[in-house]
């Protein structure tokens, strides 16, 4: 059986040369393509290049919005293609006017790398990068507690009592506030009021 090179690429431990930065797991261009060339010295790379309107002849590719670079490594004769946005450090698409050369370049270390990753090494590094991210959980509106009322506990106030409404009705009380509504307290004023108001008239 013909010995098969992503096999030999995928068992070599790279964990002591991953560097870590916004949460994502990186391996640098230089000890990839080393530790590859180490073992298949025929191994090649490309870097594709774009034609733009205007003639000019660039290491990127574009939509008139964004960039993005495409790189290839080949080994025994297999051709991997790696397509990679250029983004800036929180791993967002750059727009094209504030690109600049040194933006496209890490792109392009950064896509060669995943290329050769496509033949084995490092491959593990990627796993889980294709899949889409979770949308930020929204939290449940808190629910806003009324406040307290300023007036007394309604467990602990005393309402007028029966001989209390019997008496401001005698003493033809007219107020807006109901007899029966009204506290113990504001009884015996209303029935004291209603007493003045009553001698006041007899006078």
């Amino acid at each position: 059986m013909e010995n098969n090179y992503f096999i030999e690429l995928n068992k070599i431990d790279v964990s002591d040369k991953i560097e870590k930065k916004n949460g994502l797991s990186y391996l640098s261009w230089a000890y990839a393509w080393g530790e590859l060339k180490k073992r298949f010295p025929n191994a090649t790379y490309k870097i594709y290049e774009n034609t733009l309107p205007n003639g000019y002849v660039v290491n990127y590719f574009t939509d008139g919005k964004t960039s993005y670079v495409k790189t290839s490594v080949t080994v025994n004769e297999i051709e991997h293609i790696e397509e990679l946005p250029v983004m800036d450090y929180r791993n967002k698409s750059i727009p094209l006017e504030s690109m600049t050369s040194f933006d496209v370049n890490k792109a392009i270390q950064r896509s060669l790398t995943k290329a050769v990753a496509r033949h084995g090494l490092g491959l593990y590094i990627y796993a889980g990068e294709d899949l889409p991210e979770q949308e930020p959980k929204q939290e449940a509106p808190k629910k806003v507690l009324d406040p307290k009322p300023k007036t007394e506990n309604v467990d602990n106030v005393e309402f007028a009592t029966t001989e209390q409404i019997e008496m401001l009705k005698a003493l033809g009380y007219k107020g807006s506030k109901k007899p029966e509504t009204m506290t113990v307290k504001e009884a015996d004023y209303y029935i004291q009021m209603g007493r003045v108001m009553k001698k006041g008239v007899k006078k």
